[in-house]
């Protein structure tokens, strides 16, 4: 706290050592406005000492009633997410399968019995048993291990939502997460941190929770990480993943891991197991149960099934449905009559039952969901959705991911995934702005050609410039982490090598009158400010790691208002204060290197910034900025944690954070445009000047404009769907599509991200896009049987 003081009084020094001697070298002529010195550091000083205080309250910790708060929210927000999932999923039908999970049987996976509490015994298929056994581990941490398609997963769902049924006051919350996006290059907790607020962004709401929700919750072993899926990651990263949780994370942590048993056995001699942890493993189903569970929905069909497994129980049949994955795919797939599953047998391998019954799965539920709603708001063929999910199957073998997550479509689109191609698709949409904008300023009445044309021409001379300025905001966002990649010394370099930029077609071709040097100066003071004002708003003009969240709602509005009314004012006086010294400090010295705008003629001293000028601008400034930090700031445990509902987060806080950006970048010249009016050689009314700043509106706000949908993932995702679309790879309502796909069972969700069903169908598809050809009832009659 003490150091944002220093801070504070260092800062209004330097302010008032540098507007003293700066007057003093303009002569007599602005010397005049030196009281005004005083008043401009008594405003930095009170908008700073509002800055040091609200830093210093949000920067503190969560108080205690704040985190058991936060705790019962994400409790509630846990529980709704995977009740509704696990009911898509079928997990608790009326006859689920029942699998035994038991202690691991290589040697040397887990800690001893009887130091973590005794022996792990328990059934999927009974509720209340996972939340027993693992109450029963002194640490409470386990390793949940099995081959392809034995249920870690639908496990790990079981064990999270027995654990909050009957969860106990204070007990820790059990959160999954898919271990695709595993990093712990920064820590453990510090991953687990982001991926919980990306997840749950309500608890990141520091007005409800506090300033450091989550990084308590996690400190106090108060959240119950679910690690699913670390054969996910590639081996050398899986091996650091799992020393990381060893060496970096508390150890006395609880912790639940899932991973394939042989990518574990291999991970273990370098990374070593899972400290004080369990680690247990599903017996094999037996196929006789598994093909009486099937028949319990249609008897007569599953006969000849279940015919061939008793007489055969080692063929191809039987063991393929010794597999969780391949009997509920099996129940999916012939679930109506429309399907005989007497085909089956015709398969002779194990590898051929379950190919036939991954390629089928797909057809097979869009065939009976139109059979079941002809009348659904369904526009695509069950041949069409094949294709489609074949198409984000393969793309994302081609990415090794399993995440399929909507702000990273951009990488699959070659317009959008190099900085080259990307910098000259938003270079073509902002010429294509700026020359509607040029087309309609024609008809605003009043206006001096020379003002069009000058304003005009600064929006091309940035439109030359825009790809520099992506190329520097891709090198430093690829340098830095997602915290530091939109921080000051980034957005303050794009800004400065944009606006230097600007500068070079003009002097390249020798139309700078004075020195290039100063002119180079000029244009970063003038057109370097104007990008600072934009980046400072959204970001740098590269495409987010995460998306934005945010809503308009009036939650916590008694919390929020006053720091709404504090951003408003603090926005405006601090604005007017600013652009006063900026107007002084400047443009008054660009006049002499003839930057681009900027007012009157070298030794012709420009008129001083009314406060009234400054102050108005501010406030339109202050007043967008309070609305957005109201957007960004307003998440609800109400809001549903969805891919949907993400995208719509994300559009809202990118059309505000536009508009914003078309207004400040026109602020440079929206001040010129009034010293201009107030200088003696103006001698222009308020209508000409309104009638100027129109027009800046119009050339220069699609500037700020692309700038702003630059740096957000929805512009991104947008053209990243439309063009595969219109090549016919996907659908036109994306979201509508995946939504539905999870609907009927092919596509699982985790928080905003979807995921195939399991790994295997989404290599599959992958490998073999081509839906298979349904067979007619005479070939199904023909199907030899092979034991």
């Amino acid at each position: 706290m003490r150091s944002r003081w220093a801070v504070v009084w260092a800062l209004c020094g330097v302010v008032a050592l540098v507007q003293t001697l700066v007057w003093g070298g303009l002569g007599s002529a602005v010397i005049a406005t030196g009281s005004s010195v005083l008043s401009t550091v008594v405003t930095l000083f009170g908008v700073l000492s509002v800055w040091a205080w609200r830093r210093g309250s949000r920067r503190g910790r969560s108080r205690t009633e704040q985190l058991t708060e936060a705790q019962e929210a994400l409790a509630l927000m846990v529980t709704r997410q995977w009740r509704d999932e696990a009911r898509l999923r079928q997990l608790f039908d009326v006859a689920p399968l029942p699998v035994l999970w038991s202690d691991a049987r290589p040697a040397g996976l887990g800690a001893v019995p009887r130091s973590i509490g005794g022996t792990v015994v328990c059934r999927a298929d009974r509720l209340d048993e996972p939340a027993a056994v693992f109450r029963r581990l002194d640490r409470r941490r386990l390793v949940v291990l099995g081959g392809a398609g034995s249920g870690k997963s639908t496990f790990a769902v079981v064990l999270a939502l027995s654990l909050l049924e009957n969860r106990e006051p204070g007990e820790p919350v059990p959160v999954l997460l898919s271990a695709a996006s595993f990093d712990p290059r920064g820590g453990v907790r510090d991953w687990l941190r982001r991926r919980i607020a990306a997840e749950y962004p309500a608890l990141t709401d520091a007005d409800a929770y506090g300033p450091s929700a989550i990084e308590d919750l996690l400190t106090g072993h108060r959240v119950l990480p679910v690690i699913d899926g670390l054969d996910e990651l590639p081996p050398a990263a899986r091996t650091k993943a799992l020393e990381a949780l060893n060496d970096t994370y508390d150890t006395f942590a609880p912790l639940v891991v899932t991973c394939r048993t042989e990518a574990y056995v291999a991970a273990v001699p370098a990374a070593g197991p899972l400290a004080g942890a369990a680690v247990v493993e599903p017996a094999p189903v037996d196929a006789v149960e598994a093909v009486e569970l099937l028949r319990a929905a249609r008897p007569s069909s599953w006969d000849g099934v279940a015919d061939a497994v008793a007489r055969d129980p080692r063929g191809p049949l039987a063991e393929a449905l010794t597999s969780p994955l391949m009997v509920a795919l099996a129940r999916t797939v012939y679930a109506d009559a429309a399907a005989d599953p007497a085909e089956l047998r015709g398969c002779r391998t194990r590898q051929a039952v379950e190919d036939h019954l991954l390629d089928a799965l797909v057809p097979a539920v869009y065939a009976r969901a139109r059979r079941q709603d002809p009348g659904a708001d369904r526009p695509w063929s069950p041949e069409s959705a094949h294709r489609h999910l074949a198409y984000l199957a393969a793309a994302m073998e081609r990415g090794r991911v399993y995440d399929l997550a909507w702000w990273r479509l951009h990488g699959w689109v070659p317009p959008l995934s190099r900085t080259w191609a990307r910098a000259a698709l938003w270079t073509c949409v902002l010429l294509g702005l700026t020359l509607l904008g040029y087309a309609v300023s024609g008809g605003v009445p009043g206006l001096p050609a020379r003002d069009r044309d000058a304003a005009f021409g600064y929006a091309l001379g940035v439109a030359v410039a825009l790809p520099c300025v992506c190329g520097v905001a891709a090198w430093w966002a690829g340098r830095r982490d997602a915290a530091g990649a939109h921080g000051a010394p980034g957005i303050v370099l794009t800004a400065a090598c944009g606006g230097a930029a600007f500068a070079v077609p003009d002097v390249a071709l020798g139309r700078v009158d004075q020195e290039p040097h100063w002119y180079v100066v000029g244009c970063v003071a003038v057109v370097g400010f104007a990008f600072l004002l934009v980046f400072r708003t959204a970001g740098l003009p590269v495409p987010p790691r995460l998306p934005s969240r945010g809503a308009l709602t009036t939650r916590h509005w008694r919390q929020r208002l006053p720091r709404a009314v504090a951003v408003f004012a603090g926005t405006t006086v601090l604005t007017g204060a600013a652009l006063r010294l900026y107007a002084l400090v400047v443009l008054e010295r660009g006049a002499s290197s003839g930057a681009p705008g900027a007012p009157g003629a070298p030794g012709q001293p420009a008129a001083e910034l009314p406060w009234s000028s400054g102050l108005t601008m501010g406030a339109v400034l202050g007043a967008v900025q309070a609305v957005l930090h109201w957007v960004r700031s307003t998440t609800s445990t109400d809001d549903p944690i969805t891919p949907a509902s993400a995208v719509r987060a994300d559009r809202l806080v990118t059309l505000v954070g536009a508009g914003l950006g078309a207004l400040v970048v026109t602020l440079p010249l929206a001040i010129v445009a009034v010293l201009r009016a107030g200088s003696p050689a103006g001698g222009r009314g308020a209508a000409d000047v309104l009638v100027t700043v129109v027009v800046l509106l119009l050339g220069m706000g699609p500037t700020g404009l692309v700038l702003a949908l630059a740096a957000s993932s929805w512009p991104h995702y947008t053209v990243a769907r439309l063009v595969p679309a219109a090549r016919g790879r996907l659908p036109w309502r994306l979201q509508a599509f995946l939504a539905d796909a999870h609907r009927l069972g092919v596509l699982r969700q985790t928080g905003p991200v979807y995921q195939f069903r399991h790994a295997r169908l989404q290599q599959r598809m992958a490998r073999h896009g081509t839906p298979p050809r349904q067979r007619t009832a005479a070939e199904r009659s023909a199907v030899p049987f092979h034991r």
